[in-house]
């Protein structure tokens, strides 16, 4: 309240006070007021308290408004209207609607824009809308061997060898079509490994064609760089590798099913990158169903429990090629050829039970594998064409030292290699046992060979091997491993033999970079 509005309600109040104090004293006056004027006296008194008690009214109201209007917000100063003003405001407003241009210009230019990323999963170029992709990635092994006992040469010649050396170009054209171009510069000779097209309707139905792994072994569909020792077990020689063809194949309800199955030029056993050279002209019809049924569930034990089966079926015609492909030890050595003038002359079917399970830090994978085949050729006089069936199976488990969690698609360290931070990345220890057994009936009518010229001679009927391994991820890029494997074998010790005549003992070591 403001002073002049104290001083106004002061008066105010000292008014109505000395009001109230006068009129008791005038109306004794009246009363020792002589009677002669005593009407006109008192009527002239009536009228003028009258006019007071309006004043103060009057007075009172007055101050009653300049309180209200001191209690009630301010009201806006009204804006000075200026010709400089109006336009510094005009300015300021397209100043605004310029940069809300360029915002809306750039997000449609970011849009329209390549992507360049380089990650520890490789490079990766691709448009604005993913609908063309091109993927660079690389897998480099290097390899050492050294075998014991072994005192013929050259069979277990130890050394290092560039076990594998792979650029790998992968992509999407078009959003739906996937494609993988693959070569492999390690070995000997320079071959492709990969070469494929994929449309993708959607993760549950996909039709690939060109050259890929046939889809029958669970050790065998495993990444290169994902396999828990440096060579698959002897049970994949049974299992035919990479082969031309084209399959139908996908994943339900979120990878719970699995399936593929396809038709393909058909090829033998073992485990080579050798596919369809002439040993046989009949069509192959693969096919392979595999389930996790816990996969999604809350079951968090069960959750990494996978099984399932793989097969095929072909039928073969004699042809001119002779049936060379043998079976091969852990250190790769052959330990049971066919014979020279053996060759395939009907049905070959095979089948492949399997299974893993990985909980934490446990792994444990396995896989029972038959392969039957009617062969003509035999060596002993008088010999009619026979089916062979030869069985193998393995078992492999590991644990994670680390903690890290185990998996069909490798190992990730939850701390990578860095001493400067005293991390060393994930280790895993391993264990295996395999074994393969031939057809007695390759050795009744001269199927198997006897001995044979080179490095391979006489073939043993059954091979028993064992191993046990250190894997080292210093990150998800980097692995170091190291191994040893014992095979022993039944039979091949006749005259010439090499490597079935006592057990073969190798150290494997491997320095691998994937990205």
């Amino acid at each position: 309240m403001s002073t002049v509005q104290t001083k106004l309600k002061q008066l105010a109040v000292a008014t109505v006070a000395g009001f109230q104090l006068a009129l008791p004293a005038t109306a004794a006056d009246s009363t020792n007021t002589p009677p002669d004027n005593s009407s006109d006296s008192s009527a002239a008194q009536a009228a003028e308290i009258e006019a007071l008690k309006q004043e103060l009214q009057a007075l009172a109201q007055k101050v009653d408004a300049l309180e209200h209007q001191q209690q009630a917000p301010p009201s806006a100063a009204p804006t000075p209207s200026s010709p400089a003003i109006a336009d510094l405001d005009q300015k300021v407003r397209v100043l605004e609607r310029q940069r809300e241009i360029d915002q809306e210009n750039a997000a449609t230019l970011a849009k329209s824009q390549p992507k360049i990323s380089m990650n520890q999963n490789g490079f990766s170029f691709s448009t604005a809308d993913t609908n063309f992709v091109a993927n660079f990635h690389g897998v480099l092994q290097v390899d050492s061997r050294t075998y014991f006992n072994n005192p013929k040469l050259p069979a277990g010649t130890d050394g290092f060898l560039l076990r594998r050396a792979r650029p790998i170009f992968n992509g999407t054209v078009f959003k739906d079509f996937d494609f993988n171009f693959t070569p492999e510069f390690g070995g000997s000779t320079v071959q492709i490994v990969d070469a494929y097209l994929n449309y993708r309707y959607d993760s549950a139905l996909q039709l690939q064609a060109g050259k890929f792994k046939s889809p029958i072994g669970l050790e065998q569909l495993q990444a290169d760089v994902n396999t828990t020792f440096n060579e698959r077990s002897i049970a994949t020689d049974l299992i035919p590798y990479r082969d031309v063809g084209v399959e139908l194949h996908g994943d339900l309800a979120g990878g719970v099913l699995s399936y593929a199955g396809g038709i393909f030029n058909g090829s033998p056993d073992l485990n080579t990158t050798t596919v369809n050279t002439g040993l046989s002209n009949g069509k192959a019809f693969v096919g392979r169903l595999f389930a996790q049924p816990f996969k999604n569930s809350d079951l968090v034990p069960l959750q990494g429990l996978g099984f399932g089966v793989g097969g095929s079926y072909q039928h073969d015609d004699p042809v001119t090629s002779e049936l060379t492909p043998g079976y091969t030890t852990d250190g790769q050595q052959k330990f049971f050829t066919y014979g020279s003038k053996v060759l395939p002359a009907g049905t070959h079917w095979r089948i492949d039970p399997q299974g893993y399970y990985y909980y934490g830090p446990f792994s444990l994978l396995g896989e029972y594998d038959i392969s039957a085949q009617r062969l003509t050729g035999g060596t002993v006089t008088g010999a009619k064409p026979v089916t062979l069936q030869n069985n193998a199976w393995e078992i492999t488990g590991g644990w994670v030292l680390t903690g890290e969690d185990a998996g069909y698609n490798g190992i990730t360290p939850l701390h990578p290699f860095n001493l400067h931070n005293g991390n060393w990345g994930a280790f895993q220890v391993v264990a295996r046992y395999a074994n393969l057994d031939v057809d007695n009936n390759a050795f009744k009518d001269g199927f198997a060979s006897a001995s044979t010229t080179g490095t391979f001679t006489a073939s043993a009927s059954e091979a028993r091997a064992w191993s046990v391994g250190l894997n080292w991820y210093l990150n998800r890029n980097l692995r170091i491993n190291g191994s040893f494997s014992r095979t022993d074998f039944t039979g091949g010790r006749g005259t010439g033999a090499t490597v079935t005549e006592q057990p073969e003992n190798v150290l494997f070591t491997r320095l691998q970079l994937a990205f």
